[in-house]
């Protein structure tokens, strides 16, 4: 069976996941929980690595060992998704920088706004310590990070977390 649909596509650096809302995803009135929407972004970052070649399976199955957390999430609801609709999970890298990934995304349903969010992954070992990112890792994302966005070169990594989220508010 030809899985490829379910991966999404695509758009320029975006990646596009399609989805729909099932009823185990709502609560009793048919509205998306709230914490169901972590859920859906998770599968827009893990659809966009898959996509460039860096699925989890070969980052942990790789010679160094490695996968990643969440060390930030920001999220902003601005309407509800209710039980049936289908909704597009858009994914934009926006910068790497050591361990540290920092991502925009976007929930739509057609052209109506959903949820925004700011995320903040960082590269760990099985063991959990954070790593810098695989190199063949950063060479599949550069292509995919926004080139306006210039990774701030704070004095330390607090810094760099702070700085990261305020680039991608604005």
């Amino acid at each position: 069976m030809d899985h490829q649909h379910l991966a999404g596509r695509f758009s320029g650096r975006e990646h596009i996941l399609p989805l729909r809302v099932y009823y185990e995803d709502t609560d009793f009135a048919g509205v998306v929980y709230h914490a169901n929407y972590v859920r859906y972004l998770e599968r827009g970052r893990s659809e966009f690595i898959r996509a460039i070649g860096a699925s989890h399976t070969s980052l942990m199955q790789s010679a160094t060992p490695a996968t990643f957390v969440v060390a930030g999430l920001k999220m902003k609801f601005v309407r509800p998704a209710r039980v049936d609709d289908c909704l597009e999970v858009f994914t934009a890298m926006q910068w790497i920088r050591g361990a540290r990934i920092f991502t925009r995304q976007s929930i739509f349903r057609g052209n109506e706004l959903i949820l925004e969010a700011t995320v903040e992954n960082i590269c760990v070992s099985l063991q959990g310590r954070p790593r810098r990112l695989p190199k063949w890792v950063v060479h599949r994302l550069e292509p995919h990070l926004d080139p306006a966005l210039q990774c701030p070169k704070p004095a330390n990594d607090d810094e760099a977390v702070t700085a990261a989220m305020a680039v991608a508010a604005e």
